[in-house]
């Protein structure tokens, strides 16, 4: 008998699944257990259901000998260490469909509540005013919507807004004109959208990229009757600057479902006349709460019954038996995607992924999907193994596989190539020793780097000098070089520098490194 914990809330729509399983499931419904509590019960337990209160630490998976995949209501798993659960070989199951639209339309109902003060109006009435000039709003039909972020839920919030009669404009690097000419939606570059948007929501992942992203020059750049919507993530729009902006006029308004920290505490935002907030309401509805608990159940059960592997954050779809030979591959292909992605001078429209040698004898699809993961990660909560393919192809992006069976080189090498309208880029990597893997090619560049941690991707002109300049940039500012693979052309050519670095680099020593004599470009990438 299978034994399945929940130890959070569930609907009883949710438990009927698991329960009309009872042959093959015994499922226990335990709340609010502490970490030392869970810890000393999770041993007995094959499966665990959560949403968002309970934490699954390290802790709790050293502890939980027994366990074989973790069912999370919902789609964030910032509750559970995803990486302690592969290094336990646990599978983190989320349902990233079941609240989309419900996070949307809070979006939409956020816009519409600042628009017209309706919470300020109605705490007026409660206080038995009556101030009809005082709230006055502005209408929505017939204002530009600037959407940063059109994936799932930013694509659905440009449909209803549509539906308003906004005009939509978006900045979204990821997505093709083609795809966006679909959505009827304008591109436009950050800039753009900032100076031209009377409303502006945010539906973009909280990467180190996108953290203070709407900031002080952000706010420089808007309408001053502007208004800014955050129901994404907390630290996208930097509060102390949009504090700022709203104090000194800068804009109109403001309307956030999630902060920086949560709850907040003594945020002076929340006091302000101008700024609607929720308590992180996104996905707070009926439906979509039973949405998520409905989908977990049957995943669970499926994964028990079938072993049919949905929606896993951490682990793509293969036979256990090619599991062994194919893991550290599916490793490395999901790291050259995401180096990819973070190197791609734009959109990427094409994406072609070649085996060759002994990986290509085995069903190279679990690896194929994940480096799609490994593409998209950087730009979207809400991808995994099993829905990579589709965002893929719903982002515009053609996906080509190949094999070939004759080495190259490597008894197996993965080569991934993107194209862009700007160019194509094309890197290569093969394992080292069955379990070390390595990018052993750059475009034209050989090299053997090691695609982990934080990495400072230069292309510069092979002059002297140009190591030392940046060693003692980093030196100066106490950043410490773990590693270097350097890989040139020809003497005196282009040339391009892999430096493995301990810690993250920010804006303003990126800038320094980027102005050095020599540099072509300097990119920041974390794998």
């Amino acid at each position: 008998m299978t034994r399945v914990l929940v130890s959070d809330k569930l609907s009883s729509e949710g438990l009927a699944i698991l329960e009309r399983e009872s042959g093959l499931i015994q499922t226990d419904v335990k709340t609010g257990l502490s970490e030392q509590e869970l810890c000393a019960i999770i041993g007995n337990y094959e499966g665990l259901v959560v949403r968002s209160s309970t934490t699954v630490t390290a802790t709790v998976l050293e502890a939980a000998k027994s366990l074989k995949v973790i069912g999370r209501a919902g789609i964030g798993v910032d509750n559970i260490d995803v990486p302690a659960a592969s290094r336990h070989g646990v599978i983190v199951m989320n349902t990233p469909t079941g609240n989309m639209t419900t996070t949307a339309e809070h979006a939409i109902a956020m816009l519409m509540a600042t628009a017209r003060k309706i919470p300020q109006a109605t705490l007026s009435m409660r206080q038995g005013k009556w101030e009809k000039s005082k709230f006055t709003g502005v209408e929505v039909c017939n204002k530009t919507l600037g959407v940063i972020g059109v994936g799932n839920i930013g694509g659905i919030v440009a449909n209803r807004a549509q539906g308003l009669g906004m005009k939509v404009i978006a900045c979204d690097p990821f997505v093709t004109e083609e795809k966006a000419q679909k959505m009827k939606i304008e591109l436009v570059s950050l800039d753009a959208l900032y100076e031209r948007s009377d409303f502006i929501t945010v539906h973009a992942p909280l990467t180190p990229e996108t953290k203070g992203l709407v900031g002080k020059t952000a706010f420089a750049k808007m309408k001053p009757k502007a208004i800014i919507i955050n129901c994404a993530r907390g630290g996208i729009v930097d509060e102390a600057a949009l504090y700022e902006a709203l104090k000194s006029n800068r804009i109109a308004g403001a309307a956030l479902d999630v902060f920086s920290e949560e709850p907040p505490k003594e945020n002076p935002l929340i006091t302000m006349d101008q700024v609607v907030v929720t308590p992180h309401l996104g996905a707070a509805t009926a439906e979509a709460q039973l949405n998520v608990a409905m989908d977990v159940a049957q995943q669970m059960v499926e994964f028990f019954k079938y072993g049919t592997i949905k929606n896993a954050v951490n682990f793509p779809t293969m036979s256990p038996e090619a599991a062994k030979t194919l893991q550290p591959y599916s490793v490395l292909a999901e790291k050259m995607g995401s180096l990819q992605t973070q190197l791609a001078p734009g959109p990427i429209q094409e994406v072609v992924i070649e085996f060759s040698g002994d990986v290509a004898e085995y069903d190279t699809r679990p690896l194929t999907m994940a480096a799609l993961k490994g593409l998209l990660t950087p730009i979207s909560d809400f991808v995994n193994y099993v829905n990579a393919p589709v965002m893929a192809k719903e982002r515009g992006i053609r996906v080509v596989e190949s094999k070939a069976s004759q080495p190259k080189d490597f008894a197996s090498l993965i080569t991934i190539t993107i194209k862009t309208s700007k160019g194509e880029r094309r890197i290569a990597g093969a394992m080292f020793g069955h379990k070390e893997p390595r990018i052993v090619r750059v475009d034209g560049f050989f090299l053997e780097a090691i695609p982990h941690g934080n990495i400072l991707f230069l292309e510069n002109w092979d002059k002297p000098g140009v190591i030392g300049d940046i060693g003692t940039i980093l030196g100066s500012n106490g950043i410490n070089v773990a590693r270097m693979q350097i890989g040139r052309e020809t003497p005196g050519g282009r040339a391009i520098s892999l430096l493995n670095i301990d810690q993250s680099l920010n804006k303003e020593l990126l800038e320094q490194v980027r102005k050095l004599p020599n540099i072509i470009s300097a990119t920041q990438v974390t794998l």
